[in-house]
């Protein structure tokens, strides 16, 4: 195996893990209609139920994706990580504001209430797929960082990374293109997490407002995800060649799809499957329409992430000094800890089935009102 094949690998593994968090994230948009007033308190209840069986698999995922990206590209890590700290540790924040509301949501010992839980329960919702999805968005519009990886050498400050705005990363808010990746995600997430409580919950009323949501939710996401892909196709991109000299090419996302024929397969065959899952959910009365929607988002995120870092280009990219700007190639770890990850990752295939073998088992059992009513394991 070739270090660059390791490389390109590696990246591969990333894009797979960014989406299956983005799919597991529906625990977010199903948490949204927490806030829907045509839902009764019991349905509510339901709801929680159910997403409360699979926030473990979403966290979990989100964890195993950053230490993927710390391990085979350190320097992204650090640089984002270490320079845009505001942004994760809010979305890390959210999580905790979760974790908790599952534990207290309905326990005596609750001194916030009900409502004051499924708020934070539905502020998860939204800023944690709006955070990541901006985040993703700023692997086309760049970010301020400057890169010296000479400064490893000076023992009174060895910091190869500096964040050049002391906003630390919520300056990715002023830029629109970025901001539109969240605010799609968001609708993604919401649909997905619609079509989730389909398939999990027998309750005819929730079923309905359910479809009803994503009748409402579907026209909004396409304009707002159409509108940012057409921005993307227009826009000029960082180009790398072959000595590592980045500069700035028109329509160079566009360019990367044109030339990288099968991902541009993949990125319209997860675009059906969307399409396909919001049809399902919204004008029929299929109950399937989360796989269709989820295989296609998974496919959808993995294209996105290629087009960003294939082709000779900067996935994470300098707005402050191109040079500075991350590669596949100037940011990965050594050969050496590639190869040996790369042997652990053959083991990913069977994480997987358990994750399957145990999504089954916890969803073998529709969640219904009888059971809210009876079971001592519910939140």
């Amino acid at each position: 195996m070739s270090y660059t094949f390791l490389q390109n690998y590696w990246w591969c593994l990333i894009a797979l893990l960014g989406g299956l968090l983005v799919f597991l994230m529906f625990v977010q948009g199903a948490n949204v209609h927490l806030i829907n007033g045509r839902l009764s308190d019991l349905q509510k209840r339901m709801v929680a139920n159910s997403t409360g069986r699979k926030w473990e698999l979403a966290f979990t995922t989100l964890v195993t994706f950053g230490g993927a990206f710390f391990a085979s590209f350190p320097l992204f890590y650090s640089t984002s990580f270490g320079g845009a700290y505001w942004v994760w540790m809010l979305l890390l924040l959210t999580f905790v504001f979760q974790a908790v509301a599952y534990e207290f949501l309905h326990k005596k010992e609750n001194i916030l209430g009900v409502k004051g839980f499924r708020i934070a329960l539905v502020a998860n919702g939204f800023l944690a797929p709006f955070l990541v999805g901006t985040a993703v968005g700023t692997f086309f519009t760049g970010s301020p960082f400057t890169v010296n990886k000479t400064a490893i050498m000076d023992l009174s400050s060895p910091v190869i990374s500096t964040w050049d705005s002391p906003w630390r990363g919520l300056e990715a808010l002023a830029q629109g293109h970025a901001v539109l990746l969240g605010l799609a995600l968001v609708g993604l997430t919401v649909i997905l997490g619609a079509l989730y409580l389909i398939i999990n919950i027998d309750d005819t009323e929730t079923e309905t407002q359910m479809r009803r949501t994503i009748k409402i939710t579907a026209v909004p996401f396409l304009v707002i995800f159409l509108t940012w892909l057409g921005i993307l196709l227009c826009r000029e991109g960082f180009a790398v060649n072959e000595l590592g000299v980045v500069s700035m090419e028109k329509y160079k996302y566009l360019h990367n799809l044109i030339q990288m024929p099968e991902v541009l397969v993949m990125f319209l065959v997860g675009v059906v499957g969307v399409l396909l899952g919001i049809w399902k959910g919204a004008l029929t009365k299929s109950r399937c329409g989360i796989w269709f929607g989820g295989i296609g988002t998974v496919l959808v995120v993995m294209a996105v992430f290629f087009i960003a870092g294939f082709n000779g280009t900067s996935y994470y990219p300098s707005n402050t000094d191109l040079q500075s700007s991350l590669t596949i190639v100037n940011s990965s770890s050594s050969r050496f800890t590639l190869q040996v990850m790369s042997i652990v990752s053959l083991l990913i295939p069977f994480v997987l089935a358990y994750i399957v073998y145990a999504w089954r088992q916890m969803d073998k059992k529709k969640i219904t009102e009888d059971e809210i009513a009876q079971s001592e394991h519910k939140y």
